[in-house]
Formats: structure tokens, sequence, C-alpha cells
């Protein structure tokens, strides 16, 4: 009996520890690729406050940890880049993050476009729905812009185009409190600058 006590507050005192230590409601970014395209600005800057400059530390499969960016890479200033009528939205399942048939359409033709106009940028949002906490949601949004930049990069475009962002559930499209409304905020946007 007493083991299972120690069990149950050592599992209550680890639980309470994580959700003490919790990370700060803000967006996450993540570069493609090591090196900077030519004539990109020096940091970065978001509409909102102070984002999570991140940098892949190898193949990302969808749920690998990130790991901090040198801060002598140069990146795209987020402001800087545009939303282009010929580049839709993909969108995703509730908790999901994985590429839909149906998305995989719309991602083949966002990648015809990239491909044809290489003097482009892209920057991928990462978007959810308000449902769970908001650091569930920026990494989340992470994993659904790393699933579509893999996507892209598959069919050919080149990876140092790619910058990623996660605002998880910071910019909602859509503000009712119903399904419909929340599967249009699971999306990841495009946004594109020249190079």
């Amino acid at each position: 009996m007493l083991t299972r006590c120690s069990q149950l507050v050592f599992s209550l005192l680890l639980v309470a520890a994580v959700a003490v230590t919790g990370c700060a409601k803000r967006p996450a970014t993540t570069q493609a690729a090591a090196p900077a395209p030519t004539g990109a600005a020096t940091a970065t800057a978001t509409p909102s406050p102070g984002p999570q400059q991140m940098q892949p530390s190898g193949p990302t499969t969808g749920g690998a940890a990130p790991t901090p960016a040198p801060s002598s890479t140069a990146r795209p200033a987020v402001q800087d880049f545009a939303p282009v009528r010929d580049l839709a939205d993909v969108f995703f399942d509730f908790d999901k993050y994985d590429i839909r048939p149906s998305d995989a359409k719309t991602l083949d033709a966002n990648a015809n476009w990239l491909k044809s106009n290489p003097n482009h940028l892209v920057l991928i949002e990462g978007h959810c729905d308000e449902r769970g906490t908001n650091e569930y949601n920026l990494a989340l949004g992470e994993r659904r812009a790393k699933s579509t930049m893999n996507y892209l990069v598959s069919q050919g475009v080149q990876a140092n185009r790619i910058t990623i962002i996660s605002y998880g559930e910071e910019r909602p499209q859509c503000t009712e409190h119903t399904e419909a409304c929340w599967a249009k905020n699971r999306r990841s946007h495009f946004l594109v600058k020249p190079r």
C-alpha cells in the first residue's frame, strides 16, 4: 500500500512540475535550411512579440524536437511575406498533422507554382483551432507546418526556400465556437516574397 501511495505522490509531483515549467505563449519559427538566401534580412521580426527561432537538427518526421538555431544564420523577415492567390491553404483533421489525400492535390498545385516561380521564398504558417493548451497548439501548428514543408520538398521544392512558423491558436481565421469554424482554423497557410 505504501508503494502505491508513493507512486501516486511521485506522479502528482511530476505533473505539477511539468505544469509549472510550461512554455511561454509565443509562436515558434523554424528555418528549413541553414544557409540563408542571398539578400535575406539578417533578423526575423514578427507581428507578435518574440517568436522562438528554431532549426531542425536533421530530417523531420513530424515529431522530432527542433534545436535552437545559431544566431549567425540570417533569416527572412516575416513581415516581408505576403499571400498569393495561387497558393491555397491545406487543412487538417482534429489533433492531426498528416496530409489528407484531398489536400495532397492542393499541395501538388502549390508545389508546381513554387517550382514555376523559383525566385520566391515561401513562409508556411501552422495554425490550430482553440481547443487544447497554448503550448500544445504551438507544437501542433509547428508539426503541421513541417509536414506541409516535407511534402513540398518531396515534390521538388528546394528546402532552403522554405521557412515555417507556428501561431498555434493565436490567429484564427474564424472565431465561432463550432466544428465548421474550427475546421477552417486547422490549416497551413502560405505567404511568399521575392528572393
